[in-house]
């Protein structure tokens, strides 16, 4: 299973999931595609530390991919303070990252309950209902994530993404047109770091970049429709000649490089 743009911190995706982290000095609502073992390499937590030192070499080992060690860290830190919805939510976070989805859904869930206005565990329990296949819910959440918090590009983009998954195609394209006008370098930012919105198939996959090239198309964005018409082609997009009717493209078809982009004709990678 392939994957490109995915969704954000949370943001990930199902079946053949790879391991996944989080950017250190990143927001809860990204995280980037790793491989890496989760291999415990340190002492265990100290009973004389503090929550904000526990707290502290959890995140760092975080970032550093040795999830197993910074979940004994946020376990250590929750004993001290079981009521912090954040430290909940950093829990689920890694659980996460270390595929083990269940447990992630419940820390998130607790993370919720114990602090109702934290837009990143609503998203991050999105993700999880994502990976399940259970877009609706992933939608729902997205929703109340947006709700309050309004300007995350991030949280637009995932929400596009359970749209697109459930062939709501136009839903996808009004979520990820707002995710534009909040970051524009939404879906390079994402797809820099590792997170994928993936797709279900190739064919899903190379409708998915025709959709952005049509969209950076309406917003005047040539440079960048024309990258993702290519990408589109690329993944072997079948219906490439929509371009010349489809009114987004009306003012990209007096670019000499859409000319030139349409003559060559990029051929699709192989899978």
């Amino acid at each position: 299973m392939h994957s490109r743009f995915l969704l954000s911190m949370l943001t990930v995706l199902p079946l053949a999931m790879p391991q996944l982290q989080a950017q250190p000095n990143q927001s809860s609502s990204e995280l980037a595609q790793v491989v890496g073992s989760p291999m415990r390499r340190i002492e265990a937590p100290s009973e004389t530390a503090s929550v904000q030192e526990l707290e502290t070499q959890a995140d760092s080992l975080r970032g550093q991919k040795d999830f197993l060690d910074a979940l004994d860290y946020y376990r250590a830190a929750l004993l001290k303070t079981p009521k912090s919805g954040q430290l909940w939510n950093k829990a689920g976070i890694t659980e996460l990252l270390s595929q083990r989805y269940a447990e992630a859904k419940k820390d998130f869930e607790r993370s919720i309950r114990l602090d109702r206005q934290s837009p990143d565990a609503c998203n991050n329990l999105g993700v999880i209902f994502y990976l399940q296949k259970k877009y609706k819910n992933a939608i729902r959440q997205y929703e109340r994530a947006i709700k309050l918090k309004p300007d995350s590009a991030s949280f637009y983009s995932n929400m596009g993404a359970a749209y697109f998954s459930t062939k709501k195609f136009e839903d996808a394209m009004h979520a990820y047109n707002h995710a534009v006008q909040l970051d524009p370098t939404v879906f390079e930012r994402s797809s820099h770091s590792g997170i994928s919105a993936q797709m279900s198939s190739p064919e899903d996959r190379a409708h998915f970049e025709y959709v952005l090239a049509k969209l950076f198309a309406q917003q005047g964005d040539s440079d960048r429709s024309l990258e993702y018409l290519r990408k589109a082609m690329e993944e072997g997009y079948k219906q490439i000649n929509d371009v010349y009717k489809d009114p987004e493209f009306q003012g990209l078809r007096s670019d000499g490089r859409f000319t030139q982009l349409m003559a060559a004709r990029p051929p699709a990678i192989p899978e």
